[in-house]
């Protein structure tokens, strides 16, 4: 799959907010069909394997290990309620249209697809999987998903930063996104061939963490073209940086203070301000010299308040939702 940017594609390009939670339960219910990815996500294959229920069957009749779901289905916005209103209110219309297209690419009719077809309002069962099947295997992992998504989006945010778009497109996924200006090859799962012209639009960059390979993509007629790419480390990694603003340095909450230390409440407060900052770049902002930063900052990693993840040479670090949340009730007491 090639992509063809033009100068006010690039400009237009942008990383998505947030990972998309019904996209990855998409992805996660293939990876529930295949064994790949053993060391990553087997784990979580076993716990999911655990709250396997009939009413979770239908949605592997339309979320297949390999090859598209149908357009009506195909749910990626960043709020769960919203995407499940909106799959609830499909017009049956809508419903039997996306399905027949489907359905002619497909070698066997599902039964539950043709019952689906038959009666259309059918959709309000079939979001009622969807959301059974998120709240039982991707809401209990969510606090994990966003702690990987903040720390990666604070590494990329920096290569922008640094590098500009250029060296965020080579490295968003250099196994299967490669970027040879003015185009970006895309190797999908499923060998798709083609060629997409964003025409100004730009590209929705998508974060996930099941997607840990080949990336998905979508261009839709009355949106923005989107395509995926892998956080870094997946469920093996240890990092969980979140962005937060906590106030000036000097006014760090007294509770804070007395829990911590006055230097170390400073620290975490500079993590804070300061995601994905260096150890020098943390010392400069605390006022404290690089070793005392260091020490602190890994004393504040230990209990769950900061993170830490790499970069080249250096290290960056970020507060984690526990050190957020703590920063918080802090500054509101």
């Amino acid at each position: 799959m090639r992509i063809h940017f033009t100068a006010q594609d690039l400009a237009r390009t942008r990383m998505a907010s947030g990972v998309r939670p019904l996209l990855e339960l998409e992805i996660g219910i293939r990876l529930l069909q295949e064994r790949t990815h053993p060391a990553r996500f087997d784990a979580w294959r076993q716990r999911a394997a655990e709250h396997m229920n009939p009413r979770m069957s239908p949605l592997f009749s339309f979320i297949p290990s390999l090859g598209a779901t149908p357009q009506f289905l195909g749910l990626n916005g960043p709020d769960v309620a919203e995407d499940l209103e909106k799959l609830r209110s499909t017009p049956a219309r809508q419903v039997s249209a996306d399905l027949a297209a489907w359905l002619s690419e497909q070698e066997q009719v599902p039964k539950a697809a043709r019952r689906l077809l038959d009666t259309p309002r059918l959709v309000a069962h079939l979001a009622d999987a969807v959301e059974y099947a998120h709240e039982q295997i991707i809401a209990p992992y969510w606090p994990r998903i966003t702690q990987l998504h903040a720390a990666d989006r604070a590494l990329r945010l920096k290569q922008m930063a640094d590098h500009g778009i250029d060296r965020l497109l080579r490295e968003l996924n250099p196994r299967y996104l490669k970027w040879a200006p003015p185009v970006l090859h895309m190797t999908t799962a499923s060998g798709y061939d083609g060629d997409l012209f964003l025409d100004g639009r730009g590209l929705l960059l998508v974060p996930t963490v099941f997607g840990a390979h080949y990336p998905l993509f979508d261009h839709p007629e009355d949106g923005r073209p989107w395509v995926s790419f892998p956080i870094r480390d997946g469920f093996r990694s240890t990092l969980a940086p979140v962005a937060l603003t906590a106030g000036a340095l000097a006014d760090a909450p007294a509770s804070l203070r007395a829990l911590l230390g006055r230097t170390r409440a400073v620290v975490l407060c500079a993590i804070a301000e300061n995601p994905g900052c260096t150890t020098s770049q943390l010392a400069a902002h605390a006022r404290i010299s690089p070793a005392s930063a260091s020490e602190h900052a890994s004393v504040l990693r230990n209990g769950g308040l900061s993170t830490l993840t790499r970069y080249g040479k250096h290290v960056l670090h970020s507060p984690s939702p526990t050190g957020q949340a703590l920063l918080d009730s802090a500054t509101q007491a």
